[in-house]
């Protein structure tokens, strides 16, 4: 499975005279995976049953509140480091400065090297791929020219939908 991808066009902020650079920009598709997922994901490769898993993780979430709550880090080997952050606003004098300038609290993930993703990996577990979603579709037409970009789809749900990319040698 390959992680999909738009094209999209950016100006520099910082520039009011900014010329648009295109970055790769990460999709993320279909519904997102929830604990019950995760637990049934888990459940087939161990000896646990699903209800076993789904107490546990609901216990970790709570327990991890509960810890970042009481102004604690929570760090779990091999996966990561949680940690809570504020976004306030500043004031002049030491006095003035009071909870009441905190606008929002934010939970902060800090991946461990063993998850975090890299792009230079030999692996193949461990490999990531992209799929580029603007490349141009290939027609099964004959007559149809490669090179054309004028007649693709405009997000009429008509493209394929196998969700694999264009093979290079066709």
């Amino acid at each position: 499975m390959a992680i999909p991808f738009k094209r999209i066009g950016r100006k520099d902020p910082r520039k009011v005279d900014g010329v648009v650079k295109y970055h790769p920009q990460l999709v993320t598709q279909g519904q997102s995976v929830d604990l019950d997922n995760l637990a049934y994901s888990m459940k087939e490769k161990s000896s646990l049953s699903l209800g076993d898993i789904q107490s546990v993780l609901t216990n970790l979430v709570e327990a991890m509140r509960a810890a970042l709550f009481d102004g604690k880090s929570v760090n779990i080997r091999d996966f990561g480091v949680f940690s809570l952050s504020a976004t306030t606003r500043g004031v002049e004098t030491k006095e003035e400065c009071t909870m009441k300038n905190i606008k929002s609290v934010n939970i902060n993930f800090r991946p461990s090297s063993s998850v975090r993703p890299n792009l230079t990996s030999t692996r193949a577990g461990e490999k990531i791929e992209f799929l580029d979603l603007d490349a141009p579709k290939k027609k099964k037409t004959e007559g149809g020219d490669p090179g054309d970009e004028g007649g693709g789809d405009s997000g009429g749900g008509t493209g394929g939908g196998s969700g694999e990319a264009p093979d290079p040698a066709a």
